[in-house]
């Protein structure tokens, strides 16, 4: 199903809302992404790390008339709030739970339903297009989100259900997998530094943009350190869908050499993305959650690392 058309409600996500005159000014110093490229018509990946440069929240961001709305895993959201909160006493920022006020509804194969709705939606990743109070935005494999006050989820989504079938999540969540998409979760919190997950290749760190917290970390990687552990999309010909932080063990190594981030069905197994040492991957021989645990394949990703694309964001 995945690769069929069809609309999803993105039921594992919430909206944190930062709105107010201080904003950018609050925002631009606690995440990776670069604010000012934010408009109307873009929106960006990111991450807000720890001073050590580890990830406590992976999510996407967009501008409103009067701040920004960012869409993370929903068991990361209460604490990121309260965080948020301890640092945006002295801000004109607010920072509050809008879960409850927006329907998100995942669209593949569906850009005739946006345009019924009014929206003409770029085929450029990270473009948003807006009518009215809704918003869609354009992923870079050609997926699109549909963002709908709540005031209007009920009816807007009927006229989608009555235009495509709605899918499992999970065919959502193997097309984001496909797409090498990796995100973090309550388990994955501040396991892995934004390079990890190949963040700074998918748009969603800038290396100009200036100091945040975790930025002298997350700087000193991309110039002077040498990565030893990156995303990676891998097959398990098995029924059973492993959870994100589940180990991963190789022969060669005594220790684990990686964890799951992101797993999904498919009608063959199992797809996942996990951060894998380079070494254990080019050995080719990999084990899920122990040592004799089942095996899985390495499978392409849909981009590839270029170190100095990425430093010119």
């Amino acid at each position: 199903m995945a690769d069929t058309a069809f609309y999803c409600i993105l039921s594992h996500e919430g909206v944190l809302a930062v709105r107010g005159p201080d904003a950018n000014k609050f925002l631009q110093g606690q995440v990776t992404c670069n604010l000012n490229y934010l408009s109307d018509s873009y929106s960006s990946l990111g991450a807000r790390c720890t001073p050590k440069g580890r990830m406590q929240s992976s999510f996407r961001i967009l501008s409103v008339s009067d701040g920004y709305l960012l869409a993370m895993a929903s068991d990361l959201l209460d604490a990121q709030l309260t965080d948020l909160k301890k640092y945006a006493v002295f801000s004109k920022s607010k920072l509050t739970d809008e879960s409850q006020d927006w329907l998100r509804i995942g669209l593949n194969g569906a850009d005739d339903i946006l345009r019924s709705l009014g929206l003409e939606l770029a085929t450029t990743a990270d473009s948003v297009a807006r009518r009215d109070d809704l918003l869609a935005l354009r992923l870079s494999d050609g997926r699109a989100e549909l963002w709908i006050p709540a005031a209007q989820a009920t009816a807007v989504q009927a006229q989608v259900a009555s235009q495509l079938p709605e899918a499992p999540l999970n065919d959502w969540l193997l097309a984001q997998v496909r797409a090498g998409i990796g995100q973090v979760v309550g388990s994955t919190r501040e396991l892995f530094i934004p390079q990890m997950i190949n963040l700074q290749a998918v748009g969603g760190v800038s290396f100009k943009k200036g100091c945040y917290t975790g930025q002298e970390i997350v700087a000193r990687m991309q110039y002077l350190g040498k990565l030893k552990r990156r995303l990676y999309r891998l097959a398990l010909y098995d029924s059973q869908v492993p959870e994100p932080a589940t180990l991963l063990f190789s022969p060669t190594h005594t220790s684990s050499v990686g964890e799951v981030v992101l797993a999904a069905r498919t009608p063959d197994g199992v797809e996942l993305l996990a951060v894998l040492q380079d070494e254990a991957a080019l050995n080719g021989v990999i084990h899920l959650g122990s040592a004799e645990g089942r095996t899985l394949s390495v499978l392409d990703l849909p981009y590839t690392l270029d170190s100095d694309r990425e430093i010119q964001r």
